[in-house]
Parts: structure tokens; C-alpha cells; sequence
């Protein structure tokens, strides 16, 4: 068993109402897999979430094997514990990662905000800034395909996305997530900003390069989904039940 960590969160007023369980089952949706950037909750991870009359959040978090990479679960426990601990009324909050091999250094670390290199000192060579922006862009492209695809299928001209802005794109929840990923990148986001462009710069991609860019999103997107697809594998092998939240597939 996984001797859990326990930290104060500074952002409980006093007498501030606790929350309930459903409201931080709520917050975890926001933190995602970012290899899979999926929710946590909708993969089936969150394994346990209580909240005490008092404001004291447990978080249990498990992950489809005993080696899954550490700096990713050091990702989402970190964020777990963000996105918790900034509820009001959260006094304190419990993360913890069960059933792996490193859950006491990244449980331990997570708690201290010692960040990933100090937690794994001697092992680390920095922090995780660019995994995570590797991952947002990946992110992106994934979810280019996703937009693309059904403006193919309907019989647009693929040199024609050029053209297209996401403001003249109808509404939908590819579309919505597309904006989000590229935001959170710090790309162009807005109306008025190109379908098409480059994650790791935001440039508008040139003509001769739309077939080799619409064919690395589907790609990309299609890797995405089938690794997903063997992790929510893996995660029924491993446990009998499902996770809070967790989506039927």
C-alpha cells in the first residue's frame, strides 16, 4: 500500500462550505492523460474521491500498469492535486497514486511541490514544460484530423482549408477542443485564425505542404486513439472495477 501524503491547501477561506464529492469528480474532468489527452475521469484512473465535513479531499489514482512512464503519472497526480486544492472549500488535499512503481517518490514530491526534477534527483534531467507542450502539440494535430475529416467527407477540396478560419466553421465539440489545445499553446485561437497551421509555430501552412500536414494529423490522431484504446484495455485487465466517471467505450 502507498503511504499517501497529505497537504494543506491555502485557498480554503475559513468557514467555506466543503464541496462535494461530485464537484472535485467535476475538477478532475479538466486533467488529462497528456499522451492520450483524454480525462482522467472518462479513462477510468480516478479509482476513489471523498471529501470530509470538514474539507479534507482523497484523491486515489490508478494507472493500466505498474510501469507506466513516471513522468507522465507525475503529470496528472500534479495536476490532480491543482485542480482540487483550487476548490473553495478544499482545506487539504490527498493524492494518491496507487499500484506503481514510483508512487511513493511522485506522491511524496506532488505533495511537497518539489516539482519533478527534485523528486527524482539523480534520475531527472529538468522539468516537464516541453513533454507537456509535445503532447498539446500532438494534441493540436489530432485534433485537426478530427475537424478536417468531415468537411473532406462532405466534398471539400483539401488546398480550399486554406481558406477556411475556425470562426467559419460550425459549432462542434472538435471544433471547441481544437480552440482549447491551441490555447492553452498559445496559438492563435480566435475566429479569425487559420484551420490550418503549424503547432509548433502557429503559421499558416503553406499550399504545397496541406497533403503531408492533413496526412501527419490523421496519423497522429489515429495513433492517439489506438493507444488509448490498449491503455482502457490494459486499466480492465489490471482492475475488476470501473473508475468514478469513467465513459463505457
Amino acid at each position: 500500500m502507498t503511504n499517501p501524503v497529505t497537504a494543506g491547501s491555502p485557498n480554503a477561506p475559513p468557514g467555506e462550505a466543503p464541496p462535494g464529492a461530485a464537484r472535485v469528480l467535476a475538477a478532475l474532468d479538466a486533467v488529462r492523460d497528456p499522451e492520450l489527452d483524454e480525462p482522467i475521469t472518462s479513462l477510468g484512473f480516478v479509482a476513489a474521491c471523498t471529501v470530509s465535513a470538514d474539507g479534507d479531499a482523497e484523491i486515489r489514482l490508478r494507472l493500466p500498469t505498474y510501469f507506466c512512464a513516471p513522468n507522465f503519472a507525475f503529470l496528472m497526480v500534479a495536476d490532480a492535486y491543482d485542480a482540487v486544492s483550487a476548490l473553495p472549500g478544499v482545506r487539504a488535499t490527498e493524492v494518491v497514486l496507487e499500484d506503481h512503481f514510483a508512487s511513493d517518490v511522485i506522491n511524496g514530491g506532488v505533495a511537497a511541490h518539489a516539482g519533478f526534477a527534485q523528486s527524482f534527483d539523480g534520475e531527472a534531467v529538468g522539468e516537464l514544460h516541453e513533454l507537456r507542450a509535445g503532447f498539446l502539440r500532438k494534441a493540436v494535430m489530432a485534433g485537426t484530423d478530427q475537424v478536417c475529416r468531415p468537411l473532406l467527407a462532405a466534398g471539400a477540396d483539401p488546398p480550399a482549408l486554406l481558406d477556411l478560419t475556425l470562426g467559419g466553421l460550425p459549432p462542434s465539440r472538435p471544433l471547441e477542443r481544437l480552440r482549447q489545445r491551441r490555447a492553452e499553446l498559445g496559438l492563435p485561437a480566435g475566429d479569425d485564425a487559420p484551420l490550418l497551421i503549424d503547432p509548433a509555430t502557429g503559421a499558416r501552412v503553406s499550399p504545397d505542404a496541406v497533403p503531408l500536414h492533413l496526412q501527419r494529423a490523421r496519423t497522429t490522431r489515429v495513433s492517439i486513439e489506438a493507444n488509448g484504446s490498449i491503455c482502457r484495455g490494459m486499466l480492465r485487465h489490471r482492475y475488476d472495477s470501473s473508475g468514478l466517471g469513467e465513459e463505457e467505450q
